[in-house]
């Protein structure tokens, strides 16, 4: 950040009063420009023993597939990011279960937060953000062709939770060397 959204004067970088971290700070007009993680909402949608991927049409990782997942947009839950998420990389309607893993991907400043769903019928179309849709059992995931390492994650958990039957909230911190902690909160 280069100019103060308040009133156009260049901002510095310092720690205010009564604070503990760098900000930007316009001298000007005293405005303290805090900028905080982006929540990402999506789905892991479940269609009998088969969950639903989406193969990316935009970047980041063109053409690598991922759960329907993306920014939540203000005004809205979660629960409602990660529904409207999947109609739009999915053109499908879920039925949220439960809020299955919540990640702090630290290096980026973002929280990721994946729901568990069930699709009440195999009805699913590529989007504009979706080059394909398709359903995959445990054995045909493209592994090697998953865009991020979180949903590569994501998958992982549930397919070894699928086994217990028993699907717990699992809450994950990534930094910029890869996974550094798993918590399972039953």
């Amino acid at each position: 950040m280069k100019y103060c959204s308040q009133c156009g004067e260049s901002v510095e970088i310092g720690i205010p009063p009564g604070d503990n971290r760098e900000r930007h700070i316009c001298p000007a007009c005293g405005t303290i420009h805090y900028h905080n993680p982006r929540i990402i909402a999506g789905c892991l949608p479940v269609y009998g023993d088969r969950v639903l991927l989406c193969k990316r049409a935009i970047e980041p990782r063109l053409g690598y597939w991922t759960l329907p997942a993306g920014f939540m947009e203000n005004g809205e839950s979660t629960e409602d990011a990660a529904r409207r998420e999947t109609l739009e990389e999915a053109c499908t309607e879920v039925e949220i279960q439960s809020l299955y893993t919540l990640t702090s991907i630290l290096h980026v400043n973002q929280v990721q937060m994946i729901y568990l769903a069930e699709m009440p019928e195999p009805s699913f179309a590529p989007s504009e953000e979706s080059l394909e849709v398709e359903l995959f059992r445990e054995e045909d995931i493209p592994w090697d062709q998953l865009a991020f390492e979180t949903i590569r994650k994501v998958l992982s958990l549930y397919f070894e939770d699928r086994k217990k039957q028993h699907f717990p909230l699992r809450h994950v911190e990534i930094d910029s060397n890869g996974f550094n902690t798993a918590r399972v909160h039953d």
